[in-house]
């Protein structure tokens, strides 16, 4: 059990890479409600949390990914009283996360092919069911500047006029930022990210910059996966894919 709950711990910090995929479901002790996923008018800076339910599925650990996208901006008064093992207990998990707080950087999400998303109630705080990924896989996806592949059907956009904070890579590859965490630093905001790069532990041929877009900047996983990574803070970045999907 132990080393099961240190698998688990992989997953922190990374469900919200997984935002709008399209996974397959997963049961609960509760019934959870079913709703339409509503996209709000401008995400950009928008705070969200997630609630992951980890289980023992035949022996692999199985995470369902829950987040308060767009329902609510996770109060921080029910966010703190949340207890973990109470909620393992009340949605039959083995364990269960808390993830958050994180504020979005996209201006707006469209989700291609989505249908309905089951919703739960965690505290008084309402989630939707955004995923539920099988832990073993997510190991390597952990670590800090390490690119992987996320199937999730989306259309990110950043607003012309917005400014982006990126990473690139020593091969040229650009990683633009989806959202930030405080979960490691606290007093990080959308304010203080152009002084990132002082607090982050870039790897050799790294660099971070920021820029202000002249026109729309949409990143296009519908066709082909995603690309996504997180830095060593927990700030997740996407991939502007080098061709264009058609």
């Amino acid at each position: 059990m132990q080393r099961f709950r240190r698998t688990a711990m992989f997953a922190f910090g990374i469900a919200c890479l997984f935002f709008a995929t399209s996974c397959s479901s997963d049961s609960s002790s509760q019934t959870p409600s079913t709703t339409s996923n509503v996209a709000a008018p401008d995400m950009r800076d928008g705070r969200y949390c997630e609630v992951l339910l980890v289980s023992l599925k035949e022996t692999q650990p199985i995470a369902s990914v829950y987040n308060t996208y767009p329902l609510n901006d996770c109060p921080e008064n029910k966010w703190l009283a949340l207890d973990p093992k109470a909620l393992a207990t009340e949605f039959g998990a083995n364990v269960a996360m808390l993830n958050g707080p994180r504020h979005w950087m996209i201006n707006r999400v469209e989700k291609i092919g989505g249908g309905v998303s089951e919703k739960a109630d965690f505290g008084g705080i309402e989630m939707y069911r955004q995923a539920t990924v099988p832990i073993g896989s997510l190991v390597d996806q952990a670590r800090p500047y390490f690119a992987y592949p996320v199937s999730r059907s989306t259309i990110f956009t950043y607003n012309a006029g917005t400014e982006i904070f990126q990473l690139t890579s020593p091969d040229g590859a650009v990683f633009v930022m989806q959202s930030f965490s405080q979960q490691k630093d606290p007093t990080l905001t959308l304010a203080s990210l152009p002084t990132l790069a002082a607090k982050l532990t870039l790897p050799s041929g790294w660099t971070f910059s920021s820029r202000t877009l002249t026109e729309d900047l949409n990143i296009v996983t519908v066709k082909n996966p995603a690309q996504v990574l997180q830095d060593d803070l927990g700030n997740s970045y996407s991939m502007i894919p080098a061709v264009p999907e058609s």
